[in-house]
This record gives C-alpha cells, structure tokens and sequence, in this order.
C-alpha cells in the first residue's frame, strides 16, 4: 500500500507541459465560446417557445374553472422568470470581446459559472415546485374531461417525466456544463497567463 501512495504522490508531482500558443488557445477558446453562446440563445428560444405556446393555448381556448387560469398563470410566471434568468446569464456571456479583453471575459465567466450553479440547485427547485404546482391547478378541470384509465396515465406520465427531468437529466446536464465551463476558465487562465509573460 506504501508503494501504491509513493506512486500516486510522484504521478501527482509530474507536470507536464504543454507549449500552446496563446494564438491557438484563442482559436480553440472561440469555438468552445461560441458553442455556450449557442447553447445559452437556443435555451433561452426554446423557453421562449413554450411561454408563447402556453399564453396561446390560454388564450384561444375556453376554460370555464378559474384553477385552470391559476395554474397557466403559474406556470407562465416560472417560465418567464426563468427566461429572464437565462437572458442575463447570456448577457453576461455575449457583452465583452474575450480576444480583446481575456481577464474581463474570465471574471464575466466565473460569474456565469457561479449563476449556472445557483440555477441548477436552488432555482431549479423553485421552478419544478411552480410548475408542478400549475399543472395541478390545470390539471383540475382538464382531468374531469377524461376518463379514469386516461386520468391515471396523464397524471403518471407527467410525474414520472417531472421526476425523470429533476434526477437523471438534471444531473447529466449539470456534470456536462460544470466540466465544459470549468475548462474554458482553465483555459482563459492559460491564455491571461501568456499574455502576461509577453
């Protein structure tokens, strides 16, 4: 076991480096920043969709319980609450130019890090809680429409998909963007670094 801890202390030890220039950093960074943006714009129109889906649904159908327009205006404000979330954190990823201005660009990023972090945990929650909290209130009089074998699958297949999105898919997403923002800091701490020894 002792041979096992000097083994993995000198692996530890060894640092190897690596020659990069700060010109292809640059290169790779802008790829990897401008998949973020991409992802953070599609999120944000897809957030978007579901609003203007939802606030169409209530407005051209004709619901007689008032539990139904409780829970759509429910669910409405988490969403829109949530758009304004994403908004600003691609605000803060869109509005400084990272090849002119690296340190301000990593200080924008950290702060995009910690954002996604606070959103991934406790806003997340308050989120699932709202919109679940809505498709119960919806649910009251949409529910009454149909039968009891439809009634038990609707209400199951949403639980399990709130369930499946708040465990499996949560987790996945978040390990996936923790290591792929945490890369692109690595990246831009190379980058300043260089630039500093020039």
């Amino acid at each position: 076991m002792q041979a096992f801890d000097q083994i993995q202390e000198l692996w530890q030890k060894h640092d190897v480096e690596v020659k990069v220039s700060a010109d292809e950093m640059l290169q790779q960074v802008k790829k990897e920043v401008n998949g973020l943006k991409l992802k953070s714009a599609l999120n944000i129109l897809g957030m978007l969709a579901s609003f203007i889906a939802i606030a169409v649904l209530w407005v051209f159908f004709h619901f007689e319980s008032w539990t139904t327009h409780i829970g759509i205006s429910i669910t409405l404000l988490a969403i829109g609450v949530y758009i304004l979330i994403l908004y600003r954190d691609h605000r803060l990823i869109s509005k400084s130019d990272y090849t002119l201005h690296p340190n301000e660009y990593l200080s924008d990023l950290r702060v995009y890090q910690l954002n996604r972090y606070k959103l991934y945990n406790s806003l997340y929650w308050f989120y699932t809680v709202a919109l679940s909290l809505g498709l119960i209130f919806y649910f009251i009089e949409i529910l009454a429409h149909l039968s009891i074998t439809m009634t038990i699958v609707a209400v199951s297949f949403t639980f399990l998909w709130i369930l499946f999105c708040s465990t499996i898919l949560r987790n996945a997403v978040i390990k996936r963007e923790k290591e792929r923002i945490s890369l692109l800091i690595e990246k831009f701490e190379r980058i300043s670094a260089q630039i500093s020894m020039q």
